[in-house]
């Protein structure tokens, strides 16, 4: 597929691997980039840094919470009406927080489940059925290596992104009638804001958004349904293939030092 000339809606485009993705696919020939996130004025830094280098393309930022299914419904709808369909959709909206399975606060699992998995149900509900009269389109769900491999201390975020795949696996085969096209892309820990407040996993060297986001212009062009970033997930998820039980060994083995230190004295407390 070549992005040349098409319109893209990505979420999450304020910040990290969103920002990415709009900056690769403005470069890449995109004619018009419709920015979704929460925060106005770094969409509006978005678009604008955007726009002072690739001054051909239509930036148009959209503030939104999807979380909220009326707004995104109403949104999406004048934006179509608007700017025309949209042809391709990059769910990369996300939120992760760090924390001890046993002692982890429901407020943040709700975040996680409402952003990651409903959130990006709404949007992609709404764009998909509008793909559908059209009878074309593509839809990108930004999971990651954590949908294949769970890691500790990582549960609920572990948790949205395995159910992202089992999502895209469902409308993969849903949406092939309608000549809409669903894809997984799945990076590995990548160098942006969202990760900087956790800690990181020993063995894991962290990727740069922007090989994420032309990792996914290369798979757009070949007939592949996940898009794997990095020798570092393609090696994990051979190891997770071949002896799952030595993958589970490593992953325990790289979780944060100071987390099971933790993890281990407040059972100890209770105990």
């Amino acid at each position: 597929m070549k992005v040349l000339g098409k319109t893209a809606l990505v979420t999450g485009a304020s910040r990290g691997i969103g920002r990415a993705i709009a900056i690769e696919l403005a470069q890449q020939g995109i004619k018009r980039l419709l920015l979704v996130a929460r925060n106005r004025v770094n969409l509006t830094e978005v678009a604008e840094e955007i726009q002072a280098t690739e001054a051909t393309v239509e930036v148009v930022i959209l503030p939104l919470d999807i979380r909220d299914s009326v707004s995104v419904t109403t949104a999406i709808a004048q934006a179509w009406r608007d700017y025309g369909p949209i042809d391709i959709l990059v769910n990369c909206a996300g939120v992760a927080h760090q924390s001890s399975f046993l002692y982890s606060k429901l407020s943040q699992v709700e975040d996680e489940l409402s952003v990651n998995l409903m959130g990006t149900y709404h949007i992609t509900r709404v764009v998909a059925r509008r793909m559908a009269a059209q009878k074309q389109g593509t839809i990108i769900n930004v999971s990651s290596l954590m949908g294949k491999i769970a890691a500790p201390t990582m549960a609920t975020y572990s948790a949205t992104k395995f159910a992202l795949l089992g999502f895209t696996q469902a409308l993969r085969s849903e949406l092939a009638p309608y000549n809409i096209r669903v894809i997984a892309l799945l990076p590995s820990l990548t160098d942006t804001d969202m990760v900087q407040g956790l800690e990181w996993f020993r063995f894991m060297k962290p990727v740069v958004p922007k090989k994420v986001a032309q990792a996914l212009v290369i798979g757009l062009q070949k007939d592949i349904s996940e898009i794997v970033v990095g020798w570092q997930s393609h090696l994990a998820l051979w190891c997770q293939q071949l002896t799952p039980w030595l993958m589970q060994q490593i992953t325990a083995m790289a979780a944060p030092l100071s987390q099971k230190s933790h993890s281990t004295q407040r059972v100890a407390k209770i105990s």
